[in-house]
């Protein structure tokens, strides 16, 4: 007895042509995508890789023994020269005569070339901006990660030492006593962050650790989350400029300070967002099936975890260098930046200043390129953030 013939069901055109296909595109290409319909954004990122571009070829032209545009080369004959005009041929030598043949943006008080000197503010503003930038994002990636991953678990004994360090020092540096407030903020935050987590897989979870009734109730009100959390709000509540201003004040002029104290004094809006990132991805499942394989908190962390909450980060660090470069401009315009002499757009405006009217083009160009770089930064991370969240942007 032959089994009865099974016809083969196969789909036809329409079918194939109606069912869903699998997504050919990934996230970065879908993010581009929608970074490209923004208009504004396409334009401050142009603007963004003319000045990086700028700024590397002000680098190698201004830099060295024997640069070949000198932005320190003074012409008493030739000060306050308007732009685009030409050298006095007979009063200059050869070595003081512009590479250019003219004086593309004019010359200041001093007779130095406006054209050389912006060139190597420009490095100078995106070396700072970068750098104070990812100072920030690293300090705020670390806290901010620790602060969400950790949550309200309860401090023990050494940790609640630790944590009233701490608020000692904030209240100390609340009060005036900055030296003392820093030193002892610090070292209740080293202890934290670093000592007290190796400690208590070392030692303390191999036995209970006693803990008094008062360390207890405290241990249970303070957590690492709070902790940190706090000490965000303490630096928040000093006004940031002045802030930097005074600590910049106090230490050597140098361009590495003012990239290292904008850095350290701008870190909380990343911690934040890091934070917030992480309250949510730690309930994903990707991270409870890493704490049944018994991976550590910290790999957990830097390898699962922190991937997955950059993307909010990009576009504050993003928006932070517009910050850090106008910080810098604010100080050099005000003689706490980078010292002389290396040229930055805010001392070439400070030098303008007094010349608004004889030489406007000494306020005028700096500020104008302040203006234009700031404003394309802003662009470009608003964009990049609605391109990486599309959700705010259907709000």
């Amino acid at each position: 007895m032959t089994e009865p013939h099974k016809p083969t069901l196969t789909p036809s055109a329409d079918a194939l042509e109606q069912a869903p296909s699998a997504p050919r595109q990934g996230r970065v290409q879908e993010a581009w995508e929608r970074l490209s319909e923004n208009r504004l954004a396409l334009v401050g990122l142009a603007v963004f890789v003319v000045f990086f571009v700028v700024a590397v070829a002000g680098l190698l032209l201004t830099s060295g023994t024997e640069p070949v545009l000198d932005p320190a080369q003074i012409r008493l004959q030739e000060k306050l020269r308007p732009p685009m005009s030409s050298p006095l041929a007979e009063a200059l030598t050869p070595e003081e005569a512009p590479d250019l043949g003219i004086f593309l943006m004019g010359t200041d008080d001093l007779g130095r070339d406006v054209f050389a000197r912006m060139l190597q503010g420009a490095w100078v503003s995106l070396t700072v901006g970068f750098v104070a930038v990812g100072i920030s994002v690293l300090i705020g990636i670390f806290m901010g990660g620790v602060a969400g991953y950790f949550g309200d678990r309860s401090l023990r004994r050494d940790q609640v030492a630790a944590a009233i360090l701490f608020l000692i020092g904030g209240g100390l540096l609340a009060s005036g006593l900055t030296g003392a407030g820093w030193v002892l903020m610090g070292a209740g935050l080293f202890y934290l962050v670093l000592m007290a987590p190796w400690l208590g897989r070392r030692f303390l979870t191999k036995r209970r650790h006693p803990t008094g009734a008062s360390g207890l109730l405290l241990g249970r009100a303070l957590s690492m989350d709070t902790l940190i959390m706090r000490f965000v709000d303490i630096m928040l509540c000093f006004p940031s400029f002045f802030l930097i201003l005074t600590v910049v004040a106090l230490l050597p002029a140098s361009i590495y300070n003012i990239m290292i104290v904008i850095g350290l004094t701008s870190w909380m809006g990343a911690a934040r967002f890091v934070r917030a990132e992480f309250l949510s991805l730690r309930e994903q499942d990707f991270v409870t099936a890493a704490r049944a394989l018994g991976v550590s908190d910290w790999r957990i962390i830097f390898r699962h975890m922190i991937p997955n909450a950059v993307a909010p980060v990009l576009v504050s660090a993003t928006i932070g260098i517009a910050t850090a470069i106008l910080t810098e401009a604010g100080l050099s315009f005000l003689g706490f930046g980078v010292p002389p002499p290396h040229a930055t757009w805010g001392n070439i405006l400070s030098d303008g200043k007094r010349f608004i009217f004889d030489a406007p083009w000494l306020t005028f160009i700096p500020g104008t390129a302040i203006l234009i770089v700031v404003l394309s930064f802003n662009l470009f991370g608003e964009g990049l953030r609605d391109a990486l969240n599309p959700k705010l942007r259907e709000r």
